[in-house]
Parts: structure tokens; sequence; C-alpha cells
């Protein structure tokens, strides 16, 4: 039988999928079943071919077997906290996988879950015998933890990378070869144009391969370029204690959740950090309980939307809550329906430590149930604020993004937040120039931030991003400078308002979570208002002059 054929029928016997999955155990096994013989080619060439056969059996003698084939094809499962190296691929030892006290600098572009990521890299990093350095010249390794949400943002990351190439062509030959790599949404979303546009850069991993570093580390030490961006449905780092990049920080983001099932037709996440899913609640407590006792004053539960979080992973509660959306609000998915959800964590999470403060981002409007305002205007060291990005005013554009709401079940929420939670901050995120936006719609986004007077917002022009839904369903026909002067007409209407809102705090008394010194003056401390927050060391605290 000729040996292609061979590894197809044997495809077809086993029901697997794409010939790149054919092992070497299974060449092997079927170059030992063919016809083909070495005597039929006689002479110089003949021979010549012999040699090279077995070299190739020698080296397929040294590569995979047939269980690390199982073992890479098995659905992956949640795994057990260690503080051991994982077991090594079968073409790598143990020791190569060691980073031998080599130092990486890591620099986080874009939103907290970038920061948390960053953490959890690091953590995986320092297992593998890697070392934390913050001066970029005696670095041995240079990793970017990027972000794809807008243009801009990329744009930052390949301007970045210009910068360092001449590090890394100006390096002394003493030195061991000075590595870069690419982590998170970027390296999801852009892999073969890095790879291909980028030759300096050394390795990639997407949000969901950090476990995988210190193997494309190894790989790209041979000289070769090393990726791994493949999504996982079930991967949350749930037992990978991130590690502080800050020892003197007094807060910390706790992941709770990954991925995001909501395909907003704007939104790159979805392509870039997968299916949503849930992080265990045990985990979550082991990992703020230790927090806590580390001093740390403050943590945030981080999700891309973490009021649709739901841990299935105890069966008993599989059916224990069924899914309320708020009224007037849609999913562009089927609803899930079971598990553990957000309301009963927020619970446990505070009651860990009563004077440690708590916060979460980022919620979507559809699903904020009423357990989770009812626990809020209740817990004292719960935050009273609340993210709830509205992203436009207008009821048409709405649809367009596919947010699941209206313009007037938005407001209907806010009243309900705000009477259910009196005195809460509110925060939103808002998109200028979507595609189809005409100036009533703009003005109609203007009016809704006048009539909600947000406390914080975070504004931005329509970035259009590939595979999302408006990139192959809607035309980007406005104008980038009618983009940019709607955007600065939205700033300027919220700085006003906001102005207006943080007024009636003047006088008052504020608990503030100070983080250290401000860059400008040592005399002077920088921090946050902890959001009308009220736990017992309150009195230690001056009112502002």
């Amino acid at each position: 039988m000729h040996h292609f054929q061979c590894i197809l029928q044997a495809q077809r016997c086993l029901g697997w999928g794409p010939l790149a999955s054919v092992s070497w155990l299974l060449l092997r096994t079927c170059r030992a079943h063919s016809s083909f013989s070495s005597t039929t080619c006689p002479g110089p060439e003949g021979q010549q071919e012999d040699g090279v056969r077995e070299d190739f059996s020698s080296r397929l003698a040294t590569g995979p077997t047939f269980q690390h084939f199982l073992r890479s094809a098995s659905v992956p499962q949640e795994k057990l906290a260690s503080s051991d190296v994982v077991d090594p691929p079968p073409y790598l030892t143990v020791d190569e996988l060691l980073g031998r006290q080599r130092k990486v600098y890591l620099e986080t572009y874009g939103c907290q879950m970038n920061v948390n990521d960053t953490e959890i890299a690091w953590s995986i990093l320092q297992k593998s015998g890697y070392l934390r350095t913050s001066n970029l010249q005696e670095a041995d390794v240079i990793l970017l933890v990027t972000c794809s949400i807008r243009e801009k943002a990329e744009q930052t990351i390949w301007n970045r990378l210009h910068q360092l190439k001449a590090l890394k062509t100006k390096r002394l030959r003493s030195r061991v070869p000075l590595k870069i790599g690419i982590l998170g949404c970027m390296a999801e979303r852009l892999k073969e144009e890095i790879l291909n546009r980028e030759k300096m850069v050394d390795i990639l991993a997407g949000p969901d391969a950090y476990r995988d570093l210190p193997r494309l580390l190894t790989v790209a030490e041979s000289g070769q370029q090393a990726a791994n961006v493949l999504l996982s449905l079930d991967e949350t780092y749930a037992d990978v204690m991130p590690v502080q990049t800050s020892p003197s920080a007094t807060s910390a983001f706790v992941s709770i959740m990954r991925g995001c099932d909501n395909m907003c037709s704007y939104c790159i996440v979805p392509f870039t950090r997968g299916r949503e899913r849930s992080r265990p609640v045990a985990s979550i407590l082991e990992e703020v309980r230790k927090l806590s006792e580390q001093g740390l004053k403050e943590v945030t539960l981080l999700g891309q939307n973490v009021n649709s979080y739901r841990d299935n992973s105890e069966v008993q509660f599989n059916n224990a809550v069924s899914t309320n959306l708020s009224r007037g609000f849609s999913t562009n998915y089927k609803t899930k329906q079971g598990g553990l959800r957000f309301a009963h964590l927020l619970d446990q999470v505070s009651r860990i430590d009563p004077e440690m403060r708590i916060r979460f981002t980022s919620p979507h409007p559809k699903d904020f149930p009423d357990e989770v305002l009812q626990l809020i205007h209740e817990r004292d060291n719960i935050c009273k604020q609340i993210h709830l990005p509205a992203q436009s005013g207008s009821s048409r554009v709405l649809e367009a993004m596919r947010r699941g709401y209206s313009r007037e079940a938005y407001v209907e929420l806010i009243h309900h937040v705000r009477e259910s939670i009196p005195g809460v901050s509110l925060s939103s995120d808002f998109i200028a120039g979507f595609c189809g936006e005409t100036e009533d719609d703009h003005l109609q986004t203007v009016s809704l931030l006048r009539e909600v007077q947000y406390n914080m917002g975070f504004l931005f022009a329509y970035s259009m991003r590939q595979k999302t839904r408006a990139y192959h369903r809607l035309k980007d026909d406005v104008l980038e400078e009618v983009k940019l002067r709607r955007l600065e007409e939205l700033i300027t209407v919220f700085r006003e308002e906001a102005t207006k809102a943080n007024k009636t705090s003047v006088g008052c008394t504020q608990l503030v979570l100070v983080e250290g010194i401000t860059s400008a003056s040592s005399q002077t401390l920088r921090g946050h208002v902890l959001c009308r927050t009220t736990l017992k060391d309150c009195s230690a605290h001056c009112s502002p002059e």
C-alpha cells in the first residue's frame, strides 16, 4: 500500500481530522507495513535514499509516541495546582524547559484583563526558573502583552517593535540572543502578519496559551519562530496564582471568567479571547484569601461580562439558578441555565475580609439581577460603583451594534440602579462614529450623557476590526474627521456633566485608597476615592480641604 493511502485509511478508521493530526508513530507504522522497498532503487541514488530513510527512522524512534498523540488530542481538563514544572513534550527535556536564570522584561498594554494576564504569564515563567527585571537593557526575553480592541492600540505595538529592533541587532555576541514575544489579543488576531512582517519576533502566545510559554521560549532558542494561538473552551488558569507585578501594590485584579459570547457587531473580543467560560468559585475565593493575607486593600473581579458568570463545576448546582434578563433586554445567543451565579460569588468574596474593598468590571446591562444590586447596597465593603457600558444613546445604532437593548430600556435600568443603591457612582463606555451613525444619532448620545450624568467615562472613536459582524455586514461610512469631531463633543459634554455630578461630593468625608506618590511631586500622594464605601477605618481619614 502507498504511504499516503495507508495514512488516509488509518485516519478514516480512527475518525481523525486533518492530515496534520497524524502522529509520527502512525507514519512509522505505515512505513513498516508498506510494500515499498529500498531494493527497488539500486545504485548510488538508492544507497543515498537508504541513508535518508535510516536517518529519518532514527528521528522517528525518538519522536512523540502514540500515547503522546492521544494525550494531546484529548479534551483538556482544569489542571491541579502544582509548583512543579509540567511534563515536557517528547522532543524536549525538563532541563531544556527551565529558564536558567534568564531575565524577563514584561510590558502591558490595554485593559485590566491584560494586567491580570501579565501576572499569570509571569507566575508560569517564574516557576520555570526565569527572573524578572525592570531594566530593558539587561533583559534576555522581552514580552509585550498586547491589545487589539482598536487600530491605534495595535499601531502602538508595531511602533514599539521597531524601537526594540535596534536593541536586538546591537546586542553583544557575548550575551545570549535576545528573544522578543507578542502575547495576548494581537498575537491571536494577527499571527501570520506578525510572523511574516516582523522577523525579529521570536514567539507568539494567545490568551489561552500562557502555560506553553516555557516550551515556546525553548523552541525559540534553536533559532525558530514559535507560536501557539489556540483558543480553549475551558482554560481559566484556575490553578495559577498570579504574581503581583508591583511589590508595593495595594490592589489586585482577580479574573473570574474569560471570553465573551455576546458577539456585539463591533467587537473583536470573542475572536481574540474565545467563548465564555467561568472559573470555579472555590479557586477564586482561595486567591482572594491569599491576597487578603498579603495585606492588599482592594480587589477587582474581572471578566468580559462578569454578571453572566456561571460556575457549573459542581454538579449539585447545575440547575440552581435560571437566567433572568433585565426588562427590555435580549441576547444574541441561547441563554445558559444553572450553576452558581455572580450574586453568589460576590456574596462569598465580600465575606472573606470585611476590610477589603470589592469592585467588579465589566458587566453587560442585559443581565443585572436585583440580587446583585441588593448585595451592593447591603455590603459595606462592596464599592457603590457600577460600570454600565451604553456605547450609544441611539436605539437605531444600538440595534446595529447588536447590544440587545434600546435607549429606553437602558435608561429604565439606570433609574432602577439609582433607586436600589442611593448615591451610586456610574461609569460607561461610548463609541463615536459607528457604522451608519447620523448626526441625529450622535445628538441622542449627547443627550444621554446629559440625562445620566456619569461620574466616569471611557469614550473612543470607532475603529473597524476584521472578523467582526460589522466588518462583514456594515460599512464604515463615517469620515474620520467626523468621528473625531463627534468624539471631542462627547468628551466635552461628559466632562461638563461629570463635574456637576462630582461637585455633590464637595465637603463630604471620603475614604481614599492611597496608591503611592505622584510622579510630579514627592510631597503629593495619589489614590482614588472608594465610591462611598463605608468601612471601620473611615474615621482615620480626614475630609479633603
